[in-house]
């Protein structure tokens, strides 16, 4: 087991952190998506494996709420804002001057927001899983603080949906996600009226059902790209091997 670096925010929040590679090599630093982990997304999948390989040094980290990150459970704790100065909290740790970003799903939104507040500090962004718009909207706190309370199953298929997924990996504190998704939900989104000037790569599973809002929120961005990554759904995306290879060739650039 790779054993975390903690880093600690402005208000003591511990952020776990896990470095792969050598010193002095371009760093890529990889952002997971809701109710996953810096390893699980990101080792566990090949990526650490393709882009150490290739010459990068991989800085992943666990977002708050997530891993081995402290889990507050009060929504205040948790805003686009909020998580976006844990990521570049940790840059100033590593004194990471200059970085490729690799994020997916939540965490590709934390890189489009961090590319648009430290644009001198992140040279491009791949940007796995991201369509335009809120999707947290949709989902019912009352059902899903039930659910964890009484075990009673959520009505709404979408908050069920997401209970049942932040529920399969051990570890993940239900009642943390949960606030997280209040915390966050009714933020900033993605909007090609205000987007990074960095160069972008959009890469989402031909079968997601964001497929067509991802490829048109990146044709709406002159500087980005967009890929299909073939036969793979939003879950399942970040292990496919073509995912890997768009990526790498894009971070290489």
């Amino acid at each position: 087991m790779t054993e975390p670096r903690f880093v600690m925010s402005a208000e003591g929040v511990r952020i776990a952190t896990y470095e792969f590679g050598e010193e002095g090599q371009p760093t890529v630093v990889a952002v997971h998506g809701f109710s996953s982990s810096g390893l699980s997304n990101w080792q566990q999948s090949g990526w650490v494996r393709d882009l150490t390989r290739a010459g990068f040094r991989v800085l992943a980290l666990d977002q708050r709420g997530h891993g081995a990150s402290d889990k507050p459970h009060d929504t205040a704790s948790y805003s686009m804002e909020i998580l976006v100065a844990d990521l570049l909290t940790v840059l100033d740790t590593y004194m990471i001057d200059e970085t490729a970003l690799l994020g997916y799903s939540l965490g590709a939104r934390v890189s489009w927001h961090a590319a648009l507040d430290a644009p001198d500090r992140v040279t491009r962004a791949v940007l796995g899983g991201i369509p335009d718009g809120d999707p947290l909207t949709r989902f019912q706190v009352d059902q899903a603080r039930a659910a964890i309370a009484n075990g009673t199953r959520a009505e709404d298929p979408l908050t069920q949906g997401y209970l049942k997924m932040a529920s399969g990996l051990p570890g993940n504190d239900l009642g943390a996600l949960v606030s997280l998704v209040e915390g966050m939900r009714g933020g900033p989104q993605p909007d090609p009226g205000n987007a990074p000037e960095q160069p972008l790569l959009f890469a989402t599973g031909s079968e997601d059902p964001i497929l067509d809002a991802s490829r048109r929120l990146a044709g709406l961005i002159p500087n980005a790209e967009f890929v299909a990554i073939p036969g793979r759904h939003h879950l399942n995306a970040p292990t496919s091997s073509d995912f890997r290879a768009a990526g790498l060739q894009f971070l290489q650039r």
